[in-house]
């Protein structure tokens, strides 16, 4: 079988075992450079703070493709503008690169990426630069703008893209894209991003990526209240019928979507080992018969109050989904879906179960 996933990389021993007994369906692996110098500013940096054990750790995953990830939305202005910190980045990649432990590098800010390239020709002309999600290819023209723009740096072209997850709900959209991609640049495999579950078009996005950088930047992040006041979560409370509306691909529609795609891009690494490799599992086995909640990476947190049983969902909701006019006043399907498939999920308070429903 080829392999199909793009997954997170954690350094922890029984994670780098799992991914090993499953390097015939993994294609490739990202992971970060967790707390050096707040190069992630995308997560609060955790665990290990050491590069010799990070590139130990990664030398032992025999994945073959493995990306280093600079996608966080912003960087400290001292990154790009001192030259001891942006000398010290350069110097993390020299050794990715010796210990070979790095084709490419995920990216979202082009400062960062003009910087790089500036400052380390000819390191840069050894790497991939692979635009991350959240730049939002999701148009022809988007597209070839991003990869010009990439031309006018040292950075080798990306043997990879991955389209924005909004095209997942837009199959014939997706389709032309796709064939397009294909046609113009053949040598480039098209990612789709499976499980991240978040609102579609969702209109906090680049505000909340916004605040965790710069939260996780200063040490002080509180993007997380912040959401639950004002943005998807408190939605989500409201209506959360509106959860069936998100892009997501079940582990049952991976198929039909690997017809046009190349690869299926897996998200969850700031929620742990154990929720990555019950994710992975189930996207390798293609069915899953429990709550949906616990394969969404952004919507886990709902998995603890709601449950949403996968297998009562049709096996042809991804091409009901895609023909939505987002008019839920006048068309109802996904309340009443919502409210058939749908149940307070199970707590144990004194020893004795009971449920709550949002």
């Amino acid at each position: 079988m080829t392999p199909f996933l793009n997954v997170p990389f954690l350094p922890e021993d029984e994670y780098i075992e799992f991914l090993n007994a499953n390097t015939t369906h993994i294609d490739s692996v990202h992971y970060s450079l967790m707390g050096s110098k707040r190069l992630d500013n995308r997560v609060d940096p955790q665990s290990i703070d050491n590069l010799g054990t990070i590139i130990g750790m990664m030398k032992e995953v025999k994945v073959e493709n493995k990306y280093l990830l600079l996608n966080s939305i912003f960087y400290g202005p001292e990154l790009l503008t001192n030259n001891e910190h942006l000398a010290h980045l350069i110097d993390c990649l020299d050794q990715c690169m010796e210990a070979d432990i790095v084709k490419g590098i995920i990216y979202c800010d082009q400062f960062l990426l003009q910087s790089l390239s500036n400052e380390a020709p000819e390191l840069t002309k050894k790497l991939e630069a692979i635009p991350g999600t959240n730049t939002m290819l999701d148009s022809q023209s988007k597209i070839s703008s991003h990869l010009a723009y990439i031309r006018e740096t040292n950075f080798r072209s990306p043997g990879k893209l991955t389209l924005d997850r909004a095209l997942n709900r837009n199959l014939e959209k997706l389709t032309d894209t796709v064939q397009w991609c294909k046609k113009r640049y053949p040598e480039i495999r098209i990612e789709l991003l499976a499980n991240e579950g978040c609102l579609p078009f969702c209109p906090y996005r680049n505000s909340h990526d916004a605040y965790i950088a710069l939260g996780n930047h200063e040490g002080d992040d509180n993007s997380s209240h912040l959401n639950d006041k004002f943005g998807c979560k408190q939605l989500l409370d409201k209506k959360p019928y509106k959860l069936l509306q998100s892009p997501f691909i079940r582990p049952e529609d991976i198929d039909s979507y690997l017809a046009q795609a190349d690869l299926i891009l897996l998200s969850g690494r700031a929620q742990g080992v154990e929720f990555l490799k019950k994710t992975i599992s189930t996207y390798i086995a293609g069915n899953y018969k429990g709550n949906l909640l616990e394969l969404l990476d952004s919507m886990n947190w709902l998995s603890q109050q709601l449950y949403i049983e996968n297998s009562a969902l049709s096996f042809d909701f991804a091409n009901m989904l895609s023909v939505c006019n987002n008019r839920c006043k006048s068309c109802g399907f996904c309340m009443e879906l919502f409210n058939v498939i749908a149940r307070p999920a199970q707590k144990e308070t004194a020893g004795q179960a009971e449920a709550e429903l949002l």
